[in-house]
C-alpha cells in the first residue's frame, strides 16, 4: 500500500466537487487525454505539442506528476487531499483506473475514483513531520518518508496520526513522484514546498502546545480585547458553554455582545457544542455566539451555520485564530506576546505545477 498527495486546484478550488463526486481530480484543464500515452516520456511528449513556448524544466516535472497520477497510483493505493477551503485533511482509498472526462460533463477532466474515508481530520491531529510531507508543492506527490503511508492509513482509521513506527524513518533516495519504483531517474531533482503553509503547520504546533486548555481561553480573550471588546472569563471549572463574554463600550455592557466558548481538543466539535453555546447566547441577551473549535467542526456543524443560524454564530477555526493574532499581534498583552514570538517575513511566491 502507497499513499499519495494528490491536490484539488492550487487555490482548492476543485475540492468540493473531488468529495461530493468520490474522485481524485487534478486540474490541468489545458492538457489533452492522457489515456494514449504508454509512459512518461509520452506524456512529455503529448504536453510539449500542448503547451510549445513552456521550458522543458517545466514540462518534465509536469509529466512526472501526470504520469504517476495515470499509471503510478494503483488500485488500493491513499489518497491525501490537504484541504485548503478548510483546515482539515480528506483521506480515501483508489477505486479506480484513470479517466479522461470530456469538455461537455462538468467538473475536473482528469480524474480517479475514490472512496473517501474521511474528510475531516483536522491539521492539528497530525504531527509536524508528516505535515511537513504533506507540504510539497507538487499536485501530484508521494509520500513515502518517516513511515507516511502506514500513518496515513491510521489518520483514516483513527482520525489522529500515532508517529512512525520504530526503525521506520526517512525512506533513502524517495522520489516525489514515485519513479524511483520503476528504476528511472526523476526529474525532479529538487522538491519545493509550500513555505507559508509549513510555518502555519509550526505556529499550530506551537500555540497547542503553549495555549491548551485553560491558556487558550485566555489567548482567545486577549484577541477580543485588541479588537476592542471588554471581556471577562469566568474561573475555571463547569462554565455552561461560557469561556468569555465579550461586549463593547467601558463597562463591556454595549452590543454587540458575544458569548465565547473555546474548545482546544484535536477533534471536531458537534452539534451538541452547538446547541449548549445557542442556549447560553439566549440566557445572557448576547447579540451573537462565538466559537472557538481548534480541531474544527463535523458537517452537521457546517450545515448549521449555513442554516438559520448565520447571523447568529461563528466559527473560529485553527487557522480563523491564528488570523486573529496576526492582526492584533501588535496590541496583543506582554504576557502573551513573550509566550508567541513572531516576525513578519516576505518570500518570493512559487508556482505550484
Amino acid at each position: 500500500m502507497r499513499a499519495w498527495i494528490v491536490r484539488a486546484g492550487s487555490k482548492g478550488e476543485w475540492e468540493p466537487w473531488a468529495l461530493e463526486n468520490g474522485c481524485a481530480a487534478v486540474g490541468f484543464t489545458g492538457v489533452p487525454d492522457l489515456s494514449p500515452s504508454g509512459s512518461r516520456e509520452d506524456v512529455f511528449e503529448l504536453l510539449s505539442r500542448a503547451f510549445p513556448t513552456d521550458g522543458e524544466n517545466r514540462l518534465r516535472t509536469l509529466a512526472a506528476q501526470l504520469w504517476a497520477f495515470r499509471s503510478r497510483i494503483q488500485l488500493g493505493d491513499l489518497i491525501v487531499l490537504p484541504l485548503k477551503t478548510r483546515s482539515a485533511i480528506a483521506v480515501g482509498r483508489v477505486t479506480g483506473e484513470y479517466e479522461y472526462r470530456s469538455a461537455n460533463e462538468p467538473g475536473c477532466r482528469h480524474v480517479r475514483r475514490v472512496e473517501w474515508l474521511r474528510d475531516d481530520v483536522p491539521r492539528s491531529a497530525v504531527r509536524q513531520d508528516l505535515l511537513y510531507s504533506l507540504g510539497a508543492f507538487l499536485t501530484v506527490c508521494q509520500v513515502r518518508r518517516n513511515d507516511g503511508a502506514w500513518r496515513i492509513d491510521q489518520v483514516a482509521r483513527r482520525g489522529s496520526d500515532p508517529g512512525a513506527r520504530t526503525g521506520k524513518g526517512i525512506v533513502p533516495g524517495a522520489e516525489p513522484n514515485g519513479d524511483a519504483d520503476e528504476g528511472e531517474t526523476s526529474d525532479v531533482t529538487a522538491v519545493a514546498f509550500d513555505i507559508e503553509q509549513q510555518a502555519t503547520d509550526r505556529l499550530r504546533s506551537h500555540l497547542i502546545e503553549t495555549f491548551a486548555g485553560h491558556r487558550m481561553q485566555e489567548l482567545v480573550a486577549a484577541v477580543l480585547a485588541a479588537e476592542g471588546f471588554h471581556c471577562t472569563t469566568p474561573p475555571m471549572g463547569p462554565d455552561g458553554g461560557i469561556d468569555v463574554l465579550a461586549g463593547t463600550g467601558p463597562l463591556g455592557l454595549g452590543s454587540p455582545r458575544i458569548v465565547v466558548q473555546v474548545k482546544s481538543e484535536a477533534k471536531p466539535v458537534g452539534a451538541p457544542v452547538v446547541q449548549q453555546l445557542l442556549g447560553a447566547v439566549g440566557q445572557h441577551n448576547a447579540d451573537h455566539g462565538l466559537l472557538v473549535a481548534w480541531g474544527g467542526v463535523t458537517r452537521e456543524v457546517d450545515r448549521m451555520l449555513m442554516g438559520h443560524q448565520y447571523f447568529t454564530l461563528r466559527i473560529w477555526q485553527d487557522k480563523d485564530l491564528m488570523d486573529a493574532i496576526f492582526r492584533t499581534y501588535d496590541r496583543l498583552p506582554e504576557e502573551i506576546v513573550k509566550d508567541l514570538p513572531l516576525k513578519r517575513v516576505w518570500t518570493l511566491v512559487e508556482e505550484s505545477g
